[in-house]
C-alpha cells in the first residue's frame, strides 16, 4: 500500500475552498479546506484499518472497536460523553469500512476546539467498558442471524467468499458468529494499540475556521502524542486468481435474488496511457446500473417488466474491487432475468458505446460527482478518503480528468479485461435454482461445479 501522499502545503498558501494539506512532526496529516458560507465545521478521523487489515479468525474486529470506541474514555463515561455531544447539537460517531476506520465529528464553529478535544480523546483514550463490548456483540450476533434470512446479503456475502477466497475482503464488515465469538475487550485494546496513532491519522477539517486555527486545535489535542517504537504493521495480502463459477443458496422466499460479479481493478492501480483501468470501470458501472435511465434499470424492469430491483456496483477498494450487477426478480422469471444481467454485460465487451452512449454517462458520474460534494461533512469525508487511500487529495481533479478522458474504446478493452466470465450468485427456492443449472448447462459454463447450500 502506498504511503500517505507526501506533499506538504505551505502554512502561508492562503485560498478559500481549496484544500491545504500538513504533516505534524509527530506523522499526523492534516488536510484543511476554509469555507465561511456556513457556521458549520466538520471534521474526520482516518485511521487505515477495517476489514483489510484483520486477520481472518478475528473478523469483525474493527466494526466491534467502532461500535464501542464512544462509550467511554479514561476520564468520561458513556453517558458524560453523550451529554458532551448533545448539550451542543453536535454529531459524533465512528464507523468502519473495508480499508479504513473513521470518526466523524460535525458541529457549529463556536463549539469545535472543546468537541475536536473530545474527539482526540475518545481516539487516543477509549476505555472500552466490558459490559459495553458484550452488549455490542450481542448486537452484532443478532443482526448477523437477521442477515441470513435476507436474500441479498446471503447472495453479496456468498459472492464475496467465492471471489475473494483467502483476501480479508471475503468475509463481512460485521465478521462471523464464529469469529465475534472470540473477540473481547482484550482484542480491542491490542488493535487499538496497534493502529491508532499518529502516523497512521489524517485530520480533514473543513468549514468556518482559518489554517492556522485548525492546525493549533489539533496540535493542542493530539501534538504531544508519539507513535510507538515499532514500525506500522505492514499485510501483504494474498494474490486472488478468479475461478469463475456460481453458487445458490436455497430460501423459500418470494423472489430470486441474482448476482453477477467480476474482479475488477483497483483505486490505486497505476495510471495506464490516457486513462485508468478504475475510471474506466466506474463509468461503466454508472451506465449500467446507476439511477433510473440507467441501461438495466431500463431494458429489465421498465421494458421487460423483470426487476424488482435492478443495479450495478462498483465500490473503490485499496485492493481488487468487486464490479457486480444485481436483480430482485420474481422466481418464475429467474432465468430471464439471468439472461438478461448476462446480456447486458456481454454487450459491454462485444460492441463499442457509441459516442454519444460515453458523453452522456460522463456527464451523469461527474455532475454526481459533483454533487456529492455540496457539503463541510461531504467534503471532508472525500479529501480524507483520498489521502488515507494513498491517493493525496490531488486525485479529487485527477479523478475527473481519468472520467474525462475515457473513450469508447477504452471502455470496451476494459470490458473485454474484467466483464466477461462471471461468478453468478443466486438466492431463492428450489424453482430458481433449477433454472439456473438448466440455463448454464445450455451454455456450457468455465465451471459447471454448483456451490448449494441449503
Amino acid at each position: 500500500m502506498k504511503p500517505f501522499s507526501s506533499l506538504k502545503v505551505p502554512i502561508h498558501f492562503r485560498h478559500q475552498h481549496l484544500p491545504c494539506r500538513v504533516i505534524l512532526p509527530n506523522g499526523i496529516t492534516i488536510v484543511v479546506v476554509e469555507n465561511h458560507s456556513a457556521d458549520i465545521i466538520a471534521a474526520r478521523f482516518f485511521f487505515r484499518g477495517g476489514t483489510r487489515w484483520e486477520p481472518r479468525y478475528q473478523a469483525g474486529l474493527f466494526y466491534l472497536l467502532s461500535a464501542v470506541l464512544t462509550k467511554g474514555s479514561d476520564r468520561l463515561s458513556s453517558m458524560e460523553i453523550a451529554e458532551k455531544i448533545e448539550s451542543c447539537g453536535a454529531s459524533l460517531s465512528a464507523h468502519t469500512t473495508s480499508d479504513y476506520f473513521l470518526v466523524s465529528l460535525k458541529t457549529i464553529a463556536a463549539d469545535f476546539a472543546e468537541l475536536l478535544k473530545l474527539g482526540g480523546e475518545i481516539i487516543r483514550s477509549p476505555s472500552f467498558p466490558s459490559p459495553e463490548v458484550e452488549l455490542e456483540r450481542r448486537l452484532a450476533l443478532q443482526t448477523i442471524r437477521a442477515q441470513k434470512e435476507q436474500p441479498f446479503s446471503v447472495a453479496f456475502n456468498q459472492l464475496h467468499e467465492a471471489i475473494y477466497q483467502n483476501h480479508p475482503y471475503a468475509l463481512p464488515l460485521m465478521g462471523t458468529t464464529e469469529t465475534l465469538h472470540q473477540l473481547g475487550r482484550y482484542e480491542l485494546v491490542r488493535c487499538h494499540e496497534t493502529y491508532f496513532r499518529p502516523d497512521n491519522l489524517v485530520v480533514t477539517i473543513v468549514g468556518k475556521i482559518s489554517l492556522d486555527r485548525a492546525i493549533a486545535l489539533v496540535e493542542e489535542g493530539m501534538g504531544d502524542w508519539q507513535s510507538p517504537p515499532y514500525p506500522f504493521p505492514f499485510i501483504e495480502q494474498p494474490t486472488i486468481t478468479p475461478q469463475p463459477h456460481h453458487l445458490t443458496t436455497i430460501q423459500h422466499t418470494h423472489q430470486a435474488v441474482i448476482i453477477l460479479g467480476y474482479l475488477g481493478a483497483s483505486v490505486q492501480q497505476p495510471q495506464l496511457p490516457h486513462s485508468s483501468d478504475y475510471a474506466a470501470l466506474k463509468l461503466l458501472s454508472t451506465y449500467l446500473g446507476n439511477g433510473l435511465s440507467s441501461r438495466l434499470f431500463v431494458e429489465l424492469r421498465e421494458k421487460r417488466g423483470l426487476a424488482y430491483d435492478v443495479s450495478a456496483l462498483y465500490p473503490s477498494r485499496v485492493d481488487p474491487s468487486l464490479f457486480t450487477v444485481y436483480i430482485g426478480t420474481d422466481p418464475s422469471n429467474t432465468e430471464a432475468a439471468i439472461t438478461g444481467l448476462w446480456q447486458e454485460v456481454d454487450r459491454l465487451w462485444q460492441s463499442p458505446l457509441t459516442d454519444v452512449e460515453i458523453q452522456t454517462v460522463k456527464n451523469k458520474l461527474l455532475g454526481q460527482y459533483a454533487l456529492g460534494k455540496q457539503s463541510n461533512s461531504q467534503i471532508a469525508q472525500l479529501l480524507g478518503w483520498y489521502e488515507i487511500m494513498g491517493l493525496g487529495v490531488e486525485f479529487d481533479d485527477e479523478f475527473k480528468q481519468d472520467i474525462s478522458l475515457v473513450t469508447s474504446s477504452k471502455a470496451l478493452e476494459v470490458a473485454e479485461r474484467y466483464l466477461t466470465h462471471p461468478y453468478i450468485s443466486l438466492v431463492g427456492p428450489d424453482s430458481s435454482v433449477s433454472s439456473l443449472t438448466q440455463l448454464l448447462h445450455r451454455r456450457h459454463p468455465l465451471n459447471p461445479n454448483r456451490k448449494a447450500k441449503n
